[in-house]
Parts: structure tokens; C-alpha cells; sequence
């Protein structure tokens, strides 16, 4: 089977879903590759995002991880939005650099009919070492459940 075959939402539908569904957030992520089970996602860091200091803020980093997983997600099981984050972890690893974008690098380790399992590594862009380092975990509404006949499943 070709591995292209598994993802039912490439690069191009993930970001019309954010466009579609989160328009709050729509200007700040860009999904620039999606294969099945990895997917780079990018914050376009703005003034918002910084805390004193000069760094991308914690909570700007967290939601970089989090919809990473929450995308890499919906490629292969469709336009579920109310899937939920149910678990997650984040390491701090080094500051990233104000002006310069986040890049999010995530894989799922496990998706199942239930729970998505995935890790991140976020970069300061250009950067070679990572700047933080999460993992995820998703539930998805189970089929015929009304959170899935809402969200469109």
C-alpha cells in the first residue's frame, strides 16, 4: 500500500482546516510538509508570542507542540476537531531566539481507534539543536459518538 494512501488530510487541508476552524489562531501556524505519521509545522513568532527577556514564551511553545500532534492527528483519521489533548509533557531546552520563527518537527508514535500518541521537537529556525521537546497524547471522539457527528466525522 502506498504510504501517501494512509493520510486522508495533506499539507494543503491542514491549513485550510486552521483557516476554517481556528480563525483566532489562523495567522500564527503554517504546516509547511505533512507525511503520514510526521508532519514540520511553523509559528510565525510575533510580539505576542515574546515574554520579557527577549524569548518565544512558554505557552507560544506549548501551543506550537500541541497543534503539531493535534494536525499530525487529523492527517490520518480526518477533520475531527474536537479531538482533545488529554496528556502532555514539555522540556525547555535551550532559549529560543526572538525573530526567528519556530519549527516543529513531530511524528506520532501510535494512533489508535482511540488515543494518538505523538512527540515534538521544536527548533528555533536555522538552528540545529532543538529548543524544547514534548510528547502528546489525543483522544478521538469514537465513531457515530455526537462529538465525532459535530466535528464532522
Amino acid at each position: 500500500m502506498d504510504q501517501n494512501s494512509l493520510m486522508l488530510m495533506d499539507a494543503t487541508a491542514l491549513n485550510a482546516f486552521i483557516q476554517e476552524v481556528f480563525p483566532q489562531v489562523k495567522d500564527d501556524f503554517l504546516v509547511e510538509e505533512a507525511a503520514p505519521y510526521e508532519i514540520t509545522l511553523r509559528l510565525r513568532v510575533q510580539d505576542r508570542h515574546l515574554r520579557p527577556g527577549g524569548t518565544v514564551s512558554g505557552p507560544s511553545m506549548f501551543g506550537l507542540a500541541d497543534v503539531t500532534v493535534y494536525l499530525l492527528t487529523l492527517s490520518l483519521i480526518g477533520p475531527k476537531a474536537l479531538a482533545v489533548t488529554t496528556n502532555s509533557s514539555l522540556d525547555f531546552l535551550r532559549k529560543p531566539e526572538a525573530g526567528r520563527d519556530l519549527l516543529a518537527k513531530g511524528r506520532l508514535l501510535k494512533l489508535g481507534k482511540t488515543l494518538s500518541v505523538g512527540d515534538v521537537l521544536i527548533y528555533s529556525e536555522g538552528k540545529a539543536e532543538p529548543v524544547a521537546r514534548a510528547s502528546m497524547t489525543y483522544a478521538i471522539p469514537p465513531a457515530g459518538s455526537a462529538a465525532a457527528r459535530h466535528s464532522g466525522a
